[in-house]
């Protein structure tokens, strides 16, 4: 491989369908792989237990996760005010910011920045200053629903995850293991 084509890229899983988290920890575990160290964060996911939570913990020392949504914005059992929800959010910014520049990671995973973009809880402006942070030698993968189509033109990749038939539409549950 001609190494002067080797770059950063920016990576976007975006759509309405399900599997964009679990398409990034499937990159995260094949990065792992290559003895690469991983920083996830994840926006909006914050009071609800995941089975991610305990399996990233398996991947350690190469990966670190970082939960610094307030949970599901406005829905569900969400009793907090938007403004804490911004607090985190903005927390979450500066944080990706720091971990992007920082020279210890070859991928950052930024899981549910679009949705927090779409909700209001990340400016336009802010996820500029995300994806401008980057060098061009790092990786960076942005997932959720909503992409903007700023972050769409800006990267290099762009998958949309579709959903054709979904388990809730026969009325099942959300089920450990799958869904959480």
């Amino acid at each position: 491989m001609d190494k002067k084509k080797v770059q950063g890229l920016l990576l976007v899983y975006t759509g309405d369908g399900k599997g964009k988290t679990s398409a990034a920890l499937g990159m995260c575990v094949r990065a792992v792989g290559y003895n690469w160290n991983i920083c996830m964060i994840q926006f909006v996911k914050g009071s609800w237990k995941y089975g991610e939570l305990k399996g990233i913990k398996n991947l350690e020392p190469n990966v670190e996760l970082h939960t610094v949504g307030e949970g599901f914005v406005g829905i569900v059992d969400d009793t907090k005010d938007f403004e804490e929800h911004r607090a985190a959010a903005k927390a979450g910014v500066e944080m990706a910011i720091e971990k992007i520049k920082s020279d210890k990671y070859q991928l950052v995973i930024l899981d549910e920045l679009n949705v927090a973009a779409s909700l209001g809880l990340v400016t336009d402006d802010e996820l500029e200053q995300i994806v401008e942070a980057r060098d061009h030698m790092r990786h960076l993968l942005i997932t959720g629903r909503d992409a903007t189509e700023w972050l769409i033109e800006e990267a290099d990749l762009v998958t949309e995850m579709k959903e054709v038939k979904h388990p809730y539409q026969q009325g099942l549950p959300a089920q450990k293991g799958i869904d959480w």
